[in-house]
This record gives C-alpha cells, structure tokens and sequence, in this order.
C-alpha cells in the first residue's frame, strides 16, 4: 500500500519529498483549487513585457482587485483561489480569529510573503526535538527551496542557515540605506538586544524588481509549494489526486483509511496529515470524537511605522524594487519574553499609502501630505512567541464546520507595547523617527503563523503527539504540518515546518 499524503502546501510536498527518497510509493490527496483561466492569462500577458513598459493604467489594474478583497482576504493575481472565506471554514467566531484555511494546488503558500527563517535553538527548549533533529532537513528542503540571502550578522543567531553562496535580492534603495546604517551602529543595537540583517526569502534568482510581489509575481519566482509538484510527479512512485477533499479518517492495525467528501474511501500504510492547521483540526475533530476542543495557539503581530530621515536619491515608487521584507530584526529581551522577538522591516509599497488614506484622509487637502509621508515609511512588523499571544479554542459545529472561540490574553499589548518601544529606541540610531502613537496590534490570527493544537511531546497524553507527529493512541497518522509544534516561535514558520515534515517523513516506521 501507497503512503497517503493529505495536503500540497509546503508541509506536505516536503514530507512527500522525504518518502519518495525512502523508496515509497506515495499519493497525495488534494483540494487541488487552481488559479482561474482568466487571470492566469493577465498574469502571462504581464510577464511576456519588460515590467519598465507596463503603463500606470495595467499596474493599477493589477493591483484593483486586492485593494476590492473582503476585510481579511488575500489576493493574488486578482482571485481569491488561495484562501477559503471565513464562513466556509467556521460556523462562529471567523469574524474575531482571522486565520483562513486554503483548498488551493500549494496551500497557503501561494500567498505568503516568502520569509523563510530556521527556528534558534533557545526558542526550542523543552521540545521533543532540537535545532541539530531539524539541521539535516534544512539541508534537505533547501535543496528544491530557493533561499536568498546573505552572510550577515543574523548568522549569529540562526546558524543552521547558511546563506554561503547564496543569491540576496536586491534590497530597495530605501531598505539598502538602512541595512548600510545599521552595519554601522551594529554595537549600539547589540547593547539593545538587537540583532539586525538582510531579510531572507524564498525566492527564485533573476527578480524583475517590478514591485508587484504583494499582487502576485507575473514570472512566478515566489516559490510555492505548487512549484514542486510536478517534481514530484515526475517520480513514478508519486499519484496526485486533485478534488479529493478528506473529511475524516480511521486506523486499523494493518492501515489507515480516509473518507473523502465524495463518499469514497482510500486506504494506505500510513497518512500524513497537511491540510494546514485549520483543515488538520476539522478532520481530527470528526475522526475523533473524543478528542475535545483543540487549543490552537497564535503569534500576535502588530505594526510600528516610521519615517526614515534620511534624504532619499529617488521616489521609492519609482522602480525597480521589490515589496517583499527587506529586512529581519531579531530582539532578546528577558524582561519582555523568554523567547526571541521577530519584526520583518518593510519598505516603500504601495499599501502604505493606501492605508494612510483610509485611516486619515477624511479631511480635505490632507492627501497629498499623506502621500508624501508615506514615500518615507519604514514598518516594522513585530513578532511575539505564542506564550504571549491569543488562543483558540476549535470545537466542531454540527454542519462539520470550526467553531473558534478565541481567548485574547492581557499580557500581549503589553508585550507589544514594550518591545516596539524598544524597536523605537534603536531605530533613532538608524536614522528613522518611530510613530509610537500610530502602532496597532492586529486581530488574532492574522499573522496566519498559528498551530500547536496538538503538540509534539516526549510522553504524550491526550491532547498531545509523540515526536512523529502522531497523535496520542494513534500509530499510522502523522500530522506534518504546523498542528504538531508544540509552541509557535516569533520567527518566520514555513521553513521549521517543512524541515519537520521532512524529518517526520524521513523517521517514520515501515
């Protein structure tokens, strides 16, 4: 029997990868939603030009359709394929916990902003499994993952990345100031806690600098995991099975079975459970009744603007840039959190402007400043540990759906608060004027960086998984996604979970 792989995102192409280095036969079960004919054609018609001839009129048609998305949707190019509305995927509570779910050919991945960082060993204290478990599948998953990056201080703290040899993007003229400024004051930000680096991202060398990744990149050099398939294809030991949509399973002890919506079963060895943690955790539910609410944990994120003082040699809406993050800082401050503290560093694009207008813009005559100032800002997004951060509480409703019930937590504005204070503290020495009263937290969910519903430990017990990712009492189901971490770390989370599924895959049983 086939090796059942439940998901195409990121966590279950790289597991798939691992048992197809084993030998085993594997086929994959699928949403398998497709971007529509008509904006694949947009897309195409868009990478078939040199970007410096597009006129204003297609980039503004390019970008309509995001700005026009539902309050929490993410769009790319122009559809919402990717991300599956909030009712469809929960019953209550979609309208206070902003994490979405996706049926799409690579998942979430076709979405993500490309920040790709390993999980720093303290951050892993107390778990099942350290930096030196994963280390080998970083390696792995870096051999079809494109990195970019460079050799920077940022080594210092995530080691088992190495950036040696590696293609960096090319940093926009406002984030290659910043980085010049921050090599500069690197002692200063240090007695801050403050490590600082050129950002690293998953993408593919030869970038247009067009300045469209938030929209959707016309040359597909964002990687996603759709990218892999047909790698993984080519194997003949790998089957894909597009609309197979996996509502529940059942272990026997020769195999496990899976029950697809359409009313047909698919049995296997073993089954690995990728569906993203939204999906994982209605299909947990409905397999195992038992089971009880699964806590899902967050990590809360919120935004720090700020305006660079320095004078800039070109409008930075003026290409060729890129939108993507420019730039990692990483924060170690005790007195705030036991665990590091992320903020990805954005420059110039074209949201900031957007968000200005519709945040203060009411008044007459206040566009063109608002315009100006936004050329100027610099945001940082800011990261905390799930220890920190809201929870979820996921029930199943009758009609199969999610109920979340979030619970929001005090100590997190006030960890907010106090690590973009100290943000604002380092960044006068980087020659930018933090806006401290215009920093918001954002709603639960929406840094999509969220699992732990049912965390790896040495011993589990009910509510937990052994360090296979298989859920308490269970043998041939592996869950590979981010379901099984047992804590939600600040920094970027599509790496460590790939590295993990491939580890998972690479170690379990025959």
């Amino acid at each position: 029997m086939a090796d059942l792989v439940i998901g195409s995102g990121p966590a279950g192409v790289a597991a798939a990868t691992a048992l197809l280095a084993r030998g085993r036969k594997v086929l994959m079960l699928d949403g398998g939603r497709e971007l529509e004919q008509g904006r694949l054609a947009a897309r195409d018609r868009l990478a078939a030009r040199d970007p410096r001839l597009w006129s204003a009129e297609e980039r503004a048609d390019w970008q309509a359709p995001q700005f026009r998305a539902a309050g929490g949707q993410i769009r790319r190019y122009g559809s919402d394929f990717a991300m599956e509305p909030g009712e469809r995927t929960f019953a209550a509570g979609a309208d206070r916990f902003h994490l979405r779910g996706s049926h799409a050919v690579g998942g979430l991945s076709n979405l993500w902003g490309s920040a790709v960082l390993p999980y720093a060993a303290a951050d892993m204290a107390g778990w099942p499994i350290s930096d030196a478990d994963l280390a080998p599948h970083y390696r792995a998953v870096a051999d079809f993952l494109p990195i970019s990056g460079r050799v920077d201080d940022l080594a210092s703290v995530f080691p088992t990345l190495d950036m040696a040899g590696s293609t960096p993007l090319r940093p926009s003229p406002q984030a290659e100031r910043l980085l010049t400024v921050a090599a500069g004051v690197r002692d200063r930000l240090a007695r801050d806690g403050i490590t600082l680096g050129q950002a690293r991202q998953a993408v593919t060398p030869g970038c247009r600098q067009c300045g469209q990744c938030l929209h959707g990149c016309p040359w597909q050099l964002i990687w996603s995991a759709r990218q892999h398939l047909p790698w993984l294809r080519a194997d003949p030991n790998f089957s894909y099975r597009q609309g197979a949509h996996v509502v529940a399973f059942e272990e026997a002890t020769d195999g496990i079975s899976l029950r697809l919506e359409s009313g047909e079963t698919v049995r296997g060895e073993r089954a690995f459970l990728g569906a993203g943690v939204l999906e994982s955790a209605r299909i947990l539910l409905a397999s195992l009744p038992g089971l009880g609410p699964l806590t899902l944990r967050d990590s809360a994120h919120g935004f720090l603007p700020m305006l660079h003082l320095w004078r800039a040699p070109r409008r930075p809406d003026r290409g060729p840039f890129h939108t993507l993050p420019q730039a990692f800082a990483e924060l170690r401050a005790p007195e705030i959190s036991d665990h590091l503290i992320h903020a990805q560093i954005y420059s110039w694009n074209e949201f900031f402007e957007a968000d200005l207008l519709a945040r203060y813009g009411r008044l007459p005559g206040t566009g063109p400043v608002l315009r100006a100032l936004a050329r100027r800002l610099i945001v940082a997004q800011i990261f905390l540990h799930s220890d920190l951060s809201p929870r979820a509480s996921l029930t199943l409703a009758r009609d199969g759906r999610l109920v979340a019930a979030t619970e929001e937590r005090a100590e997190t504005g006030a960890a907010f608060d106090a690590a973009a204070r100290r943000f604002s503290g380092a960044a006068w020495a980087l020659g930018l004027a933090p806006l401290g009263a215009a920093r918001r937290l954002n709603p639960p969910g929406s840094s999509f960086h969220a699992g732990a519903t049912l965390p790896m430990a040495s011993e589990p017990t009910t509510g937990q998984s052994d360090r296979l990712g298989r859920p308490f009492s269970l043998s041939r189901l592996h869950l590979i996604d981010a379901s099984c971490l047992p804590a939600i770390p600040a920094t970027t989370i599509t790496l460590p979970v790939m590295a993990n599924a491939h580890r998972i895959a690479s170690e379990a049983s025959r």
